[in-house]
């Protein structure tokens, strides 16, 4: 089976939730039907059904989204997720993180969503799809770089990405714990719409000139044609996709998609190898000869804004 082959019947459907997934993040004004409960206990185990309005927002996509109910080992899994975040991540996650959610038939990997509380504090819920309790982050990336192409044809690209046998669920975790992070200290702007002109931070200026478009300088027709860019790139571009995203600030296709997705993913990768002693590279092959090596930490570009995130790692 293609790596990538499960995604492809969905696609259409993730393409639906993209928009929609964007703006919750850039708004963060998703209603919730009930209100928070106290916060209790260690946020790892904070874990609990989804918010129905996230149910809800797979349903009309067309999904048949159902709650997971977790082993002892899945959450031994979760609970070491959450031990190896950096400081301020666990300090935010302690006071805003409401719950904890996995499901099955869920079309994305995770999503962070607010949730209505009594007062003025800002709570959150994050939801994963259950599936990457099973998988190694090497297995869990490859799957999903493979979805920023089209898959439509057969090919003598493929892609590999070698990020170590932990589990997919602690950079999985880093990343939606950033967004969380990210909606309680504005790390990046948050305008009402992706459109609108915002007072930049230090962590956008010069690389975003609004939430999802990044400068002038950093705008390349082939990485346009990419999915996290709303395109659909041909595998057959792999190496040059690969090669043109090195000449950016970005640290992976990914983070190409909105600000907010360049700082978690920044973090991510950053955290994965830096302080986790973790490879992240991606390798793209012809007829099993490797053409092309990714590897954001080694990128001039990328390590210039290592800066940004000492704000993470403050005690």
């Amino acid at each position: 089976m293609h790596p990538a082959s499960r995604f492809n019947t969905k696609r259409y459907l993730i393409q639906r939730l993209f928009k929609l997934i964007l703006f919750l993040f850039s708004s963060l004004i998703i209603q919730a039907p009930t209100v928070a409960q106290p916060l209790n206990g260690e946020p790892g185990k904070r874990i609990s059904v989804a918010p129905e309005a996230v149910f809800r927002m797979f349903r009309e996509a067309g999904m048949k989204p159902i709650n997971h109910e977790l082993t002892e080992a899945e959450k031994e899994k979760v609970e070491r997720a959450f031990a190896v975040l950096p400081p301020l991540h666990q300090k935010i996650l302690k006071a805003h993180l409401q719950s904890v959610s996995f499901m099955d038939n869920m079309p994305n990997n995770a999503l962070t969503s607010p949730v209505e509380s009594s007062d003025s504090t800002k709570l959150y819920n994050i939801t994963f799809r259950a599936g990457i309790l099973g998988e190694t982050v090497s297995e869990w990336a490859t799957k999903k770089e493979y979805t920023s192409f089209n898959q439509s044809t057969d090919s003598v690209f493929t892609i590999r990405v070698e990020a170590g046998t932990s589990d997919a669920i602690q950079y999985v975790l880093l990343h939606e714990a950033t967004h969380v992070v990210d909606a309680v200290l504005s790390i990046t702007p948050h305008p009402k719409t992706s459109e609108a002109l915002a007072e930049p931070t230090t962590f956008t200026k010069n690389i975003w000139s609004t939430m999802n478009r990044p400068v002038n300088t950093f705008v390349h027709p082939l990485l346009e044609k990419t999915r996290f860019r709303t395109g659909s790139a041909p595998i057959d571009s792999a190496a040059d996709v690969y090669k043109a995203l090195q000449q950016t600030p970005f640290a992976s296709l990914y983070g190409m998609a909105a600000w907010f997705e360049d700082l978690a993913e920044l973090e991510a990768i950053y955290h994965h190898t830096r302080k986790m002693g973790q490879p992240f590279r991606i390798l793209v092959r012809k007829n099993n000869v490797e053409v092309v090596r990714f590897e954001p930490m080694n990128n001039k570009r990328v390590k210039a804004r290592i800066k940004q995130l000492r704000i993470f790692y403050k005690s």
